[in-house]
């Protein structure tokens, strides 16, 4: 019963997505994927949309503008916005990744608005606070 159930709901966002769907839609969902959809967790998802909804607020831009912003998330770098579209699409947490930008912002991070790899130390965490460890990302505000 709870399988049948879980189908459901992704056949229903799936019909939601294919519907609702818009050019600044897909850029999010597109960031939340290419960052975060390879981790297990949900949550790496949400954290990942939760960065981009702080940025939002804290630069005064749409979503899709903090997503496109010039060496903010590696995912956009130097590539072409309908290539890294297309592979998002065809991930298969599509659906899952834009039913996350319609839910309610979730906390996981603290506020974050910075976030990298674990294997990485950029120049820029230096005088941050770490908020929150979520799957292979270490967010900072």
């Amino acid at each position: 019963m709870v399988h049948y159930l879980e189908v459901i709901f992704y056949v229903t966002i799936l019909m939601v997505v294919a519907v609702h769907t818009s050019p600044a839609s897909e850029i999010v969902t597109a960031t939340i994927i290419m960052e975060a959809g390879g981790e297990y967790s949900e949550e790496a998802m949400e954290a990942i949309h939760e960065v981009i909804t702080q940025r939002s607020k804290n630069r005064w831009l749409t979503k899709d503008q903090v997503c496109l912003q010039p060496f903010q998330f590696s995912c956009w770098n130097g590539k072409k916005q309908v290539d890294v579209i297309a592979k998002a699409k065809s991930h298969p947490r599509w659906g899952e990744a834009f039913a996350i930008t319609l839910r309610p912002v979730t906390s996981y991070t603290g506020g974050a608005d910075h976030y990298h790899a674990d294997y990485c130390n950029p120049y820029w965490n230096k005088h941050m606070k770490i908020t929150a460890k979520i799957g292979r990302h270490i967010f900072y505000k």
